[in-house]
């Protein structure tokens, strides 16, 4: 794109948390034109064309692809993903996705070939995997390096129950536009309960981290009445030969609120420790802790800013307007992370389902390289 033109660029899914979130971080910006939003409720439409200044409403994505746009940002529910940025791809646009990328795995690998093919950037909305704590650990495990991998460790809580329970909902939303409960506690809609709502996030950090792949899964899930999971317990072998344990809890919205600069406690709890055959990582991003020991006796504690480990989601959209527009900018968010999480959330609901360890098959995407030792 030659220089001083503006990105075009459209949001399909223009709901609370976009709204909260990635559009304002676009409208920011002097190098974007929204042109297009896109969304139920005709009402809500004209609020975002007001509000905004998009070109462009309409409740029809395919309406929103016929606009010419350089970029897509696509925060519809989880169960429409793969059919908004297969469409968004094909119109030949670059994709920034909401969590999780899509339901079904092989959807996932779908698309992150399709980018390929096409040679169009495609990332994901994992805001961890920009902030401090999570780039100096992945240095870390790059140099000085723990050896080859042999376990994953990933325990997160957060505020998401009245959410998922269909009674609340979740700190950070947008005053005026609050998320649609059937979009969160709808099967179909959301792919599942917690798993996908939140350990999307710690499961693409980790695999970000770590580049492992799930060769088998085994999962209990605790829904509390709920009509979708509430609490996670999963087990998962790589393919690597490494073993991962991965908790997830959901709270009340008041013990683990999102992150605010001016509210340093509660944050979202996460933890990401991982072992390998000379040395261990540990990162801690509610404590703001990051540790790196090898039996060699190396020990690096890393003096990482004040907050380091907060979440936010400023990144993306901006990595992807400085992807589209040819600026020099690094995609820590990568399709195959996603679609490597989606094999995990999968893998993890047809366990639950049926009490037995579920295989990944490999398909067609080639496994993500080992970590060096």
């Amino acid at each position: 794109m030659e220089s001083g033109r503006r990105a075009r660029v459209g949001i399909i899914g223009a709901g609370s948390w976009a709204i909260a979130n990635h559009i304002p971080i676009l409208a920011a910006r002097d190098d974007v034109e929204l042109v297009s939003a896109v969304r139920t409720n005709r009402k809500a439409l004209d609020l975002l064309r007001d509000r905004f200044g998009f070109i462009h409403v309409s409740d029809d994505y395919r309406d929103a692809l016929e606009q010419e746009l350089d970029a897509v940002v696509v925060s519809s529910p989880a169960g429409l993903h793969y059919t908004h940025v297969r469409a968004a791809l094909e119109a030949g646009a670059n994709v920034l996705c909401e969590k999780p990328f899509t339901t079904e795995p092989e959807h996932a690998w779908e698309l992150h070939e399709t980018a390929s093919e096409l040679g169009l950037h495609l990332l994901l909305a994992l805001g961890w995997n920009y902030r401090p704590t999570a780039v100096e650990a992945r240095r870390l495990l790059d140099d000085p390096g723990i050896g080859a991998i042999q376990h994953v460790l990933v325990a997160m809580a957060s505020g998401l129950r009245g959410l998922l329970q269909g009674t609340g909902s979740y700190r950070g939303q947008d005053a005026f536009f609050q998320p649609a409960r059937k979009t969160w506690i709808d099967p179909g809609l959301s792919g599942g309960g917690y798993a996908p709502a939140a350990l999307s996030h710690a499961l693409g950090l980790a695999l970000w981290l770590t580049g492992q792949r799930a060769s088998q899964v085994f999962a209990f899930m605790n829904n509390e009445g709920a009509a979708i999971d509430l609490h996670d317990a999963i087990s998962v072998r790589f393919v690597s030969g490494a073993t991962g344990s991965v908790s997830g809890a959901s709270s009340p919205p008041g013990g683990s609120a999102v992150d605010r600069e001016d509210a340093p406690w509660p944050r979202h709890q996460l933890q990401v420790r991982v072992y390998g055959t000379e040395g261990h990582l540990v990162a801690d991003l509610e404590r703001d802790f990051l540790w790196l020991f090898r039996e060699d006796g190396t020990d690096v504690k890393v003096g990482l800013p004040p907050r380091a480990g907060l979440y936010g989601c400023d990144d993306p959209p901006n990595v992807l307007v400085d992807l589209t527009l040819g600026r020099p900018a690094e995609n820590r968010s990568p399709a195959d992370v996603g679609a490597r999480t989606v094999e995990i959330l999968s893998g993890a609901y047809r366990s639950a389902s049926s009490g037995a360890v579920a295989r990944i098959p490999p398909g067609s995407a080639q496994d993500p390289p080992r970590r060096p030792s």
